[in-house]
């Protein structure tokens, strides 16, 4: 299809003289609106204003300026089949639009109150996106800058032409990007929402912000896809680029570390936690969770709370770990973790979970829960057996159970002095997470408090953490056998309370 007419109204006017005057080279003429009108004209650039084609002026502060049957009529028409009702008319066909949208998001972002939010929400320019799309036999829609220098390829090859195959190319991207523009529109009016209710529509649209290298394994592709316009909101400054499960253990890190306003340190290792602690500083948080399996630690992600300084970073350039992730860095530090050059160093500013949903794809759809943001003080807590407990163990089992609902289920997790000394997590029967939880807490255990993810069906893992000098346990309580599970508490000396909150996690 022959490039003789071309509109160009753009927000963004990222090189939009330079295409301009590409355009004018290969005789195309040019409608422009407002503000992109008196950019290229500003530039040399031979251009009709649309409100002069149209002989309607812009209205409403800007509002209408190309809703007009002229200018759609341009976009939509069949070239052939409408001819004569556009000579009739007075309506050129309109072969190419150059456009980009309002920055909403950016708008909702900068901190911007309802009335200047609104008013960046792109009406014209999604109706031109989307009239030009549909009509890709005839049309070709340009809605990113980032394809001006494809467009003029293709028509340098092709003798100022498109081809249909480029024109439907252009086409899927034009309705991907209206269709995620309007989630950003649906998901800020549903953050303004009082509604407590799951939406009954959820709309999930991503912009491909990053390639990955691969996916969970070599042979899968992947990609990170972002739903803000952004690249991944992590700034990496040191090291190699993340790969898909860097990505989803950091966030596995980040969500325990933001369970603590205290210095804290989590190691991940394939989506579970293998080490977590607080301390009186990072470093002595980092000495601590690592203690709790140094083996399983290795090639681990480790997120902390706190600045990262010479200290600590001589500490963990000490075993191999694939990410360092923390608020900050300081310049000494980060001499050192650069010593390793394939570590990755990515700061992050805020610990502080904003996910409101949880997605995860099934046959035929996915599913969407509220996020887990459940906690609970030590005034919450019940107690159901005859035993007390201390101070400092109440303390250890708020803290083993804000750890508890990170751990894959069956989820169990041992802890003392403010450090997890063992956790037992993915197995398909309770008894065995606690096996493994003494297993890797050893003599550890003797004084130690254990916290479950969900209910004990039977006593065997009372009686058996008793053997291992267990002294409270923290689970939420509604087994069928609760009293029996009391029982055995009771008669081994073993505090027990329960929060009445399940915490799986799949």
């Amino acid at each position: 299809m022959k490039i003789k007419r071309a509109l160009i109204s753009v927000y963004d006017k990222t090189n939009i003289t330079d295409l301009a005057s590409f355009l004018t080279q290969q005789q195309t003429e040019i409608l422009s609106t407002g503000n992109t009108y008196k950019a290229l004209s500003d530039a040399g650039i031979k251009t009709q204003e649309v409100s002069d084609y149209t002989q309607f002026p812009e209205i409403l502060g800007g509002r209408v300026k190309t809703l007009h049957p002229k200018i759609h009529g341009g976009i939509l028409c069949n070239r052939e089949k409408h001819k004569t009702e556009m000579q009739n008319l007075g309506v050129e066909p309109i072969d190419l639009l150059i456009t980009n949208l309002y920055p909403f998001w950016e708008t909702v972002n900068s901190g911007s109150n309802e009335e200047q939010i609104i008013e960046q929400i792109d009406i014209g320019g999604v109706a031109l996106i989307r009239a030009a799309a549909k009509n890709f036999h005839f049309t070709s829609v340009i809605s990113s800058t980032q394809d001006y220098e494809a467009l003029k390829a293709e028509m340098i090859k092709n003798n100022n032409e498109t081809t249909l195959e480029y024109r439907k190319h252009l086409a899927t991207k034009a309705f991907a990007l209206t269709a995620h523009y309007d989630s950003n529109i649906h998901s800020w009016f549903l953050s303004q929402s009082k509604n407590n209710e799951l939406p009954e529509f959820f709309a999930l649209y991503g912009h491909k912000a990053q390639e990955l290298r691969y996916g969970e394994n070599p042979h899968q592709k992947a990609a990170f896809y972002s739903n803000q316009f952004t690249k991944y909101p992590l700034e990496k400054i040191h090291g190699k680029e993340l790969s898909y499960n860097n990505i989803v253990d950091i966030e596995s890190a980040l969500n325990i570390i933001s369970e603590f306003e205290e210095p804290a340190a989590v190691i991940i290792k394939h989506n579970n936690p293998c080490g977590v602690a607080i301390g009186d500083n990072a470093l002595e948080a980092y000495e601590k969770a690592l203690s709790c399996d140094e083996i399983s630690s290795f090639g681990g992600i480790v997120a902390l709370n706190r600045e990262i300084d010479l200290k600590l970073a001589e500490k963990l350039n000490e075993i191999f770990l694939e990410v360092v992730i923390a608020p900050s860095v300081n310049n000494e530090a980060l001499k050192i973790l650069q010593r390793k050059k394939n570590l990755r160093v990515i700061i992050h500013k805020s610990f502080q979970q904003n996910v409101k949903y949880q997605i995860k794809n099934v046959v035929g759809g996915f599913l969407v829960q509220e996020n887990n943001n459940h906690t609970i003080k030590a005034e919450e807590m019940s107690r159901v057996t005859e035993c007390t407990t201390t101070e400092k163990e109440k303390e250890d089992l708020i803290f083993a159970w804000k750890i508890c609902k990170h751990v894959k289920s069956n989820a169990i997790v041992i802890a003392k002095d403010g450090c997890a000394i063992g956790i037992g997590a993915g197995q398909t029967s309770r008894i065995d997470s606690v096996n493994i939880a003494v297993k890797k807490a050893g003599e550890e255990c003797k004084g130690a408090v254990l916290a479950s993810d969900a209910f004990f069906p039977f006593p065997d893992s009372i009686v058996e953490s008793t053997k291992h000098g267990i002294t409270a346990i923290i689970q939420p309580g509604g087994s069928l056998k609760d009293q029996d599970v009391i029982k055995a508490a009771n008669e081994n000396k073993i505090a027990m309370f329960f929060t009445g909150v399940r915490s799986f996690f799949h």
